[in-house]
């Protein structure tokens, strides 16, 4: 149906109306339980903040109700994951052939699409080099990184157990030839 495709990209997905909170909220959390953080990446509703001065307040209003924007490597398994979100009724594009946005079109959206880059995936052995604990940690093994690239969750033995940690993505960084 779908070819792979390396090249992560951001496509728009049509909800039920005033579902996109929970769509976006369910599928992030699929891509957790999943450990399908490498394919789904991001899932970003965009909306505007609008200040309104008599009052002090600011609210954020949804620019394209029914709408969530997904950054995602295009495969079967994704194309699969996404569309059978409760509450998804389908991708953007003829037929059922989702269409990608290019860069420019996501910023003037308002999404960030700063590109992310890490030297360490699931499974690798990683050293903690900044924040509390970068004293007590030499190793840790990576377990998942967040869908935006942030946040990564190891494990570690720390006073004599292992233990999960979740810390910045800055924070770490990949042990070559680890033994």
């Amino acid at each position: 149906m779908l070819q792979d495709n390396e090249t992560p990209h951001w496509y728009v997905v049509h909800t039920y109306s005033g579902y996109e909170n929970r769509v976006a909220a369910n599928l992030e959390k699929i891509v957790e339980n999943r450990k399908l953080s490498h394919l789904i990446q991001s899932v970003k509703i965009p909306i505007e903040k609008i200040v309104d001065p008599s009052i002090d307040k600011v609210e954020e209003r949804k620019l394209f109700p029914s709408y969530v924007l997904v950054k995602m490597i295009m495969n079967d398994e994704s194309w699969h994951v996404v569309r059978n979100t409760s509450g998804v009724t389908g991708f953007v594009g003829p037929g059922s052939q989702p269409v990608m946005l290019r860069d420019d079109e996501v910023e003037a959206l308002g999404v960030d699409t700063t590109s992310v880059s890490l030297s360490f995936k699931v499974g690798d052995f990683v050293r903690v080099i900044q924040g509390p604990l970068a004293a007590h940690i030499t190793s840790a093994v990576v377990d998942e990184i967040s869908p935006d690239f942030k946040r990564v969750k190891v494990t570690a033995s720390l006073h004599g157990r292992n233990t999960p940690i979740e810390l910045d993505t800055s924070w770490v960084e990949k042990i070559d030839n680890y033994d």
